[in-house]
């Protein structure tokens, strides 16, 4: 399987037979190219790994889960057998079988949208992306399913055309095999070309693989991508526009072997998962912090938190204003202060409640019962909140609701990092009361949690500043603390993105553009 999924999608001839034919993308020029046209091939021109296998292993256990997974890895040593001594296509096929078969077609395409450009992304090839943005018009010519890969080449890469294999389907459900003309390889990829393109001959051609020539033979200009393992992808920040938000449940991208780890820890972590819960359930909380410990959960307080307030002396309680980066914000705010600080939260599963160890109340998005609750639970004691809405896993900090400015002047930011190795412990897609046992699933997942200091009085509404430059200042400050970026993002974006609706409606709208991102 290793020397398979090391080369899926790559004929077993090494490029260096075309380069007689086709000089290295290196040599190829990338000024004055904005009216012309390129073809590009995807595993391992555009991007640098030519193998697809963990593109079909993300799709695999996003929508089927582990169990699909482990089908999917079982099959792939098949997949390469076929692939070397009968064709490529048929390799490929027992691959989108494998990752595939029985899912809904929505599913996969939500996957795609939601998942894959953040991989996809990471693996962009240097000069390959080079004179790929250079060019005014840019098609994209793949064996991989064109569903699995369209929303990444197109809202990611500008690409205006992408033409890939066709999944077969019924009643909505992907076959698990392919329409005419089966898997775009070799031959079917100058069909598919020139079909596309009729009489007009693209500019440039861009492949890596002996399969490739065809195709690239119809245009202009031809250039050979090869194989350099100490390449290094375009970096994140020079993409067209950021990917600030993604879903999905694993961390890595799934290669061979992290996907075989990932298959053998999941009976081990899930136990593993609700010990470390029921510790924090059931402890007091001045004894979470220990338990955590002895249970591989790495806490980091840094700072000065303020002591709790006595209602004895008729003083208002202490509003922290967290960064919200998992549901478990406010529980490991409570273990950095060895005692129980309610939250209000905008939206938790039914589960979540029921295990959480501090107090949790749900806001009504009605802007006067939400300030008058806020103000009665302060009237009791500290309380704990997540003005962003939801979670963001990017070093960004989305829109700071204000609310609460008008509320207290008793304020103190929180910055909230975590760190997880295996599963993300957050989800826009899928159910979110798995969200604390894949946090805790993971091997040794970290939170660090930072208390600034409490706002100055003339900082305040109370000293004439609105409750915007109050919820402004606070972003501004906990984002200088992670070194994180402002954006102007809201919770409803975020769904618009990931899930192709608002968080309450099944609009599906387009992905985000990169504007709201702001300076501090």
């Amino acid at each position: 399987m290793d020397n398979y999924t090391h080369n899926t999608n790559h004929h077993s001839s090494s490029p260096s037979s075309m380069r007689s034919s086709f000089p290295e993308v290196s040599k190829c020029a990338s000024i004055g190219r904005e009216k012309q046209s390129v073809v590009a091939d995807m595993d391992g021109t555009l991007l640098r790994g030519r193998s697809s296998f963990p593109y079909f292993a993300l799709v695999a256990f996003e929508v089927g889960g582990i169990l699909r997974l482990l089908i999917y890895v079982l099959l792939s040593p098949i997949a390469g057998a076929l692939y070397y001594f009968v064709s490529e296509s048929a390799g490929i096929q027992v691959l989108i079988f494998a990752a595939m078969a029985g899912m809904k077609v929505s599913s996969i395409e939500s996957v795609a949208r939601a998942v894959l450009p953040k991989f996809y992304g990471g693996d962009l090839h240097p000069e390959s992306w080079r004179v790929f943005s250079a060019c005014g018009k840019r098609c994209v010519l793949t064996a991989n399913p064109r569903v699995m890969v369209e929303a990444f080449l197109k809202e990611f890469l500008g690409a205006d055309l992408v033409l890939g294999t066709e999944l077969g389907s019924y009643r909505g459900r992907a076959t698990g095999l392919v329409r005419r003309p089966g898997i775009l390889v070799g031959k079917k990829k100058a069909d598919a070309l020139k079909k596309a393109f009729g009489d007009e001959r693209p500019d440039i051609g861009l492949g890596d693989r002996l399969t490739d020539a065809p195709f690239m033979a119809l245009c202009k200009e031809g250039y050979i991508v090869p194989a350099k393992p100490e390449v290094k992808a375009v970096p994140s920040e020079k993409l067209p526009k950021p990917i600030i938000f993604h879903d999905g449940r694993l961390v890595q991208k799934p290669t061979p072997l992290v996907a075989l780890f990932t298959i053998l820890w999941f009976p081990i972590g899930l136990p593993l998962a609700i010990l470390r819960i029921a510790a924090g359930a059931l402890l007091p909380m001045s004894l979470v912090y220990y338990a955590f410990w002895a249970l591989g959960v790495r806490v980091k307080v840094k700072g000065t938190p303020p002591p709790p307030v006595k209602k004895s002396e008729g003083k208002s309680g202490v509003l922290f204003i967290c960064s919200h980066r998992t549901l478990l914000d406010p529980i490991f705010l409570s273990t950095a202060l060895g005692r129980p600080i309610p939250a209000v939260t905008y939206s938790v599963s039914r589960l979540s409640e029921i295990i959480s160890p501090i107090k949790t109340v749900r806001l009504s998005r009605d802007r006067a019962t939400d300030a008058s609750m806020i103000k009665k639970l302060l009237e009791e004691g500290d309380l704990a909140i997540c003005p962003e809405g939801t979670t963001c896993r990017e070093p960004f900090l989305l829109r700071f609701s204000a609310l609460f400015a008008e509320l207290t002047d008793e304020l103190v930011p929180v910055a909230m990092v975590n760190r997880m190795s295996m599963f993300h412990g957050t989800t826009a897609r899928g159910w979110k009361g798995m969200d604390p046992f894949y946090f805790f699933m993971n091997p040794s997942p970290a939170y660090e949690v930072t208390f600034l200091n409490k706002l100055p009085k003339e900082l305040t509404c109370s000293s004439g500043k609105s409750s915007h430059e109050v919820a402004n200042y606070i972003q501004r400050v906990i984002a200088a603390t992670l070194s994180y970026e402002c954006t102007s993002f809201t919770r409803k974006d975020k769904y618009r993105a990931l899930a192709g609706n608002d968080g309450t409606v099944g609009e599906k709208k387009p992905l985000l553009k990169p504007s709201k991102v702001m300076g501090c």
